[in-house]
């Protein structure tokens, strides 16, 4: 029996099936990721029902790879923790059955954790120390959300996207474009070599009425639009410039919305994860306006930003620290994100 407590992480919310083993001296000791990159290349976008076949034929061989250079067996394990929501239920179904059927046949605690609070929790893992109070932006292929985070366990949202997501709106534009998928790389790559002020995309709700009725809500679908006519009414376009122009959209709308709500909470600490977080132009600007304003920039390193079973675990393991009741045996996968204020209850 391992000496430590040690936590198993399983992560399915969507084209990454992941798992991890983390102990409560706060040690990743694996953490396995599969992505479907090749499963979903040909549709230019993530495929539900796809996604959820990948994730079933992956899950068990990915878990145990993660115990195995963990050096960990089952009797070892202290908790189980996996992510229940939200993202796509299919996929999320895959994990959470999996996670079940291992808790209750080894008799251990089952937590279901939030994809999103997992998110930001991965920034805290990077830091290696305590971040909160802090403003926290999630911006990933499914979700882009602003949150007030005063402690792990207590985040309240501020604001999130009316339609597309920005990592959503990467890939459709990836796709255009003719990049394809991911498209974030896709377009950050391509995107150095081009002109980020030759073309004017519009930043989606960001007049004076959105500031006045919906200031840290996102829209990112008229942009999406403003990329595809674009290249309809511009036969001789260059693809560099029109991705970078692109991505500066995208970082200039995710970047104002940010520092508006640290200014209008009066936290001086702002903290981006996710996918889109990996992202180069986003990591080099955040810095510069953050250093500006006098706020505090913390961002993942790039492993870390993307889906992963560490931060699951690792979240799982402050739960059981905290005195937090397991999740019931019945519990489900939840596709959708609370529309009040968000806990990990």
């Amino acid at each position: 029996m391992a000496s430590e407590l040690r936590f198993l992480g399983i992560e399915t919310s969507c084209d990454e099936t992941a798992a991890a083993v983390f102990t409560d001296s706060a040690q990743v000791l694996s953490s396995v990721v599969f992505n479907q990159h090749h499963v979903h290349a040909r549709y230019g976008g993530v495929v539900p029902e796809l996604a959820a076949r990948a994730h079933l034929g992956r899950v068990i061989p990915v878990i145990d790879e993660a115990l195995r250079r963990s050096e960990t067996s089952l009797s070892d394990l202290t908790a189980i923790a996996v992510h229940h929501r939200p993202g796509l239920v299919g996929a999320l179904v895959i994990g959470v059955s999996v996670a079940k059927m291992l808790a209750a046949s080894l008799d251990i605690p089952l937590l279901g954790v939030s994809h999103l609070e997992g998110h930001v929790y991965a920034a805290r893992m990077a830091a290696g120390r305590d971040i909160y109070p802090c403003v926290a932006l999630v911006a990933s292929g499914g979700h882009t959300v602003l949150f007030h985070a005063k402690s792990p366990l207590e985040l309240v949202r501020l604001g999130s996207t009316r339609d597309d997501a920005a990592g959503e709106a990467f890939d459709k534009s990836s796709a255009l474009l003719g990049l394809g998928f991911p498209g974030g790389p896709a377009i950050d790559s391509l995107a150095k070599n081009g002109d980020a002020q030759s073309i004017d995309f519009p930043r989606g709700l960001t007049t004076s009425n959105d500031w006045q009725s919906r200031p840290f809500d996102f829209s990112f679908s008229g942009l999406k639009t403003a990329v595809a006519r674009y290249l309809e009414a511009t036969p001789d376009y260059a693809k560099a410039n029109v991705a970078a122009s692109f991505q500066e959209a995208i970082v200039d709308v995710l970047l104002l919305k940010s520092l508006a709500a640290c200014k209008a909470t009066g936290i001086e600490s702002l903290l981006i994860a996710g996918g889109v977080a990996a992202n180069s132009r986003l990591r080099a600007i955040a810095q510069e306006r953050c250093d500006k304003a006098g706020i505090r920039l913390r961002i993942p390193a790039p492993g870390l930003c993307t889906d992963n079973g560490a931060m699951v675990a690792a979240l799982g393991s402050l739960m059981v620290s905290a005195g937090r009741s397991p999740s019931p045996i019945a519990f489900d996968a939840d596709s959708n994100l609370p529309v009040e204020a968000v806990s990990l209850n």
